[in-house]
């Protein structure tokens, strides 16, 4: 069993400038993910476009399967240098972590990272090189379900600075407050929402500097199966269901035929749990060994889009996130968001006349599109999906 990270990161923009930075890059490979935090030297478009170049350059040469080594140099050789400092770079923090849960860390000036293991900050020995005068540290060290490792830019160590705090928050002030911060069901953007947010108010609403938080919590494998859709042949049926049964995860199914195709071959009964919070969405029902049953085509759309709200970049760092209410739909959305990191969808390839019709609204579409946009949406949140067609 393998080792699932939940990633996410956030910035504020210096107060009276328009662009970042600082830049965050994640490539996911089939079996590691590369991220990359840079800062670029200064703020504005300059460091914007500094650190852009940094991150692009380390991730895709990681990627490609370069050292260290190599990388840095393409950095320094590639960035343009600043006549009135006569520096060219942009601070970095680059990780490469395993599916196995083994982590390669290199860092260039920026604030060291913070690994939480069990509520307390758990030292790294880092060894140093020196390529082209500049001095990276690099360290590897494997992660456990229930890590929580932060990456940061100086505007997080440095907030408050000069107004609300002297010398501003400081490492230190930001490991003790993380201590307490990483708790279990947090997930990683409710940890960066609450990190950024003490930031944001240590520089009374005004960031000193660019401002980036980088949260990746480790977490056991968490799989699940959806079913959806009819087989195109009514003699696989059985098997159809049964395939779908034998994973260890969750079970969903989306659809009134698909429920009733695994009532009967389950033989189990099924229920419909009348009433919903909102009233655009169908109701749900209940079957012994099944954990959602929803409705298809409608309950599916409107996941998807609380799927894609729930992608997009943070807008008010204090707003109370309401995306998940009791609805089928929110309920749908939080299972695959919150507790999935595999998903196996199990999609029947029998065609719905109804969702053939034209006088229909266009926002229902076939369904097999909606759950090849699931599918899209759920590998851009760094799932690991299977689709099999039945």
């Amino acid at each position: 069993m393998g080792v699932y990270i939940d990633v996410f990161h956030h910035s504020l923009i210096k107060s009276g400038e328009e662009l970042c930075g600082d830049m965050v890059e994640v490539a996911r490979l089939p079996d590691s993910t590369i991220i990359v935090l840079s800062d670029g030297l200064g703020s504005g478009v300059k460091a914007n476009i500094l650190a852009t170049l940094t991150s692009k350059i380390a991730a895709t040469m990681l990627k490609e399967g370069a050292d260290i080594y190599e990388t840095v140099d393409t950095i320094v050789k590639t960035l343009p240098v600043c006549k009135v400092r006569d520096l060219a770079y942009s601070t970095f923090t680059i990780l490469k972590i395993e599916d196995n849960g083994k982590v390669y860390m290199a860092e260039y000036d920026n604030p060291p990272f913070f690994l939480i293991r069990n509520g307390r900050h758990c030292e790294v020995a880092k060894t140093d090189q020196v390529i082209h005068g500049k001095k990276v540290s690099e360290c590897s060290f494997s992660l456990e379900a229930g890590d929580v490792f932060t990456i940061v830019s100086d505007g997080v160590t440095h907030a408050g600075l000069g107004d609300f705090m002297n010398l501003g928050w400081k490492w230190d002030g930001v490991r003790d407050y993380l201590q307490k911060l990483c708790v279990p069901f947090k997930s990683a953007r409710e940890m960066t929402k609450e990190l950024l947010g003490v930031c944001m108010v240590f520089d009374g609403g005004n960031p000193g500097d660019d401002t980036t938080a980088l949260i990746i919590k480790a977490d056991h494998e968490k799989h699940v199966d959806l079913f959806s859709g009819p087989p195109q042949n009514p003699a696989d049926d059985r098997d159809a269901v049964l395939n779908f049964m034998s994973g260890s995860g969750k079970k969903i199914i989306c659809g009134g035929t698909a429920a009733n195709i695994a009532s009967r071959e389950l033989s189990r009964d099924l229920h419909v749990n009348m009433g919903s919070e909102d009233k655009r969405v169908p109701p749900t029902a209940s079957m012994e060994g099944i954990d959602l049953i929803t409705e298809g085509v409608l309950t599916l759309s409107i996941a998807l889009d609380k799927i894609k709200e729930y992608s997009k970049p943070i807008k008010d760092l204090f707003a109370e996130d309401r995306s998940f209410a009791q609805d089928g739909a929110s309920q749908l959305a939080k299972l695959l968001i919150c507790e999935c990191s595999h998903l196996d969808l199990w999609v029947g390839k029998a065609v719905n006349p109804a969702h053939q019709n034209p006088d229909f609204p266009l926002d229902l579409s076939i369904k097999l599109n909606k759950l090849l946009e699931l599918k899209e949406l759920m590998e851009g949140l760094g799932k690991k999906v299977s689709l099999h067609y039945v």
